[in-house]
């Protein structure tokens, strides 16, 4: 089921770039800075905006969920502290997907509607709802850098997946991380193409792996009786 979600969150990724430089982005959306304008480019194109929403949102917090289990459950062993604390970050990242979509597709409803009664009240409406949106993650990725960098961390330790891959994963995860920071917010960019990759590189390892192999492999790595792991 790992292998499954990884290549589906990419795909996930893939499509969503596809929606939004393929047809909401041509059509107009973010081409103004004008509250006014975005909310009429809404309401003419609720159903577009609403499929990305379900697309980038819900579908990605189902994936993650599924694969941040998966990843517990193969590197558990060799290093439990740190792979627990990764699967925490992932499963708050899965929630904070779902929460942005309840948010963006509510939202986005209530300002259409409100969008034929009063404009500027729902062009208000929505800069609120665009705030909270970017705060719980749309405008960063410091939560699922998290998971990344953790994860790619404990597979480091562990050895089971390829090295480069989870450097590529910590780099990633990192960049994810200090996109917080208000002058490296491009960043975000980084870390959402770099992570098509990632997502990709490791759905095809754990398809074509043999889950007894890798956690023999493991096994393999584990820390020396009574030497701590972290």
């Amino acid at each position: 089921m790992g292998g499954i979600a990884a290549l589906s969150q990419a795909a996930v990724y893939v499509g969503a770039m596809v929606l939004f430089l393929g047809i909401l982005i041509p059509a107009g959306y973010g081409a103004s800075t004008d509250p006014m304008q975005n909310v009429a480019f809404l309401a003419d194109n609720q159903t577009a905006v609403y499929v990305v929403n379900v697309l980038v949102y819900v579908a990605s917090s189902v994936l993650v969920a599924v694969l941040a289990l998966a990843l517990y459950d193969l590197l558990k062993a060799s290093s439990p502290v740190l792979t627990q604390t990764a699967t925490v970050f992932g499963l708050i990242w899965a929630g904070v997907l779902m929460a942005t979509a309840m948010i963006a597709s509510i939202g986005l409803t209530t300002v259409v509607d409100l969008y034929g009664q009063d404009p500027a009240q729902a062009a208000s409406l929505w800069m609120a709802i665009e705030v909270v949106q970017d705060g719980l993650g749309g405008g960063t990725e410091i939560v699922g850098g998290i998971w990344v960098l953790l994860a790619s961390l404990a597979a480091l330790r562990a050895g089971v997946l390829p090295r480069v891959l989870n450097y590529l994963g910590a780099v990633i995860g990192a960049a994810g991380i200090v996109s917080v920071v208000p002058a490296l917010g491009g960043l975000v960019d980084l870390f959402g193409l770099g992570a098509i990759v990632w997502f990709a590189w490791l759905g095809i390892v754990l398809l074509r792996t043999n889950p007894s192999a890798l956690k023999a492999q493991e096994t393999q790595q584990e820390p020396a009786a009574g030497r701590p792991s972290t």
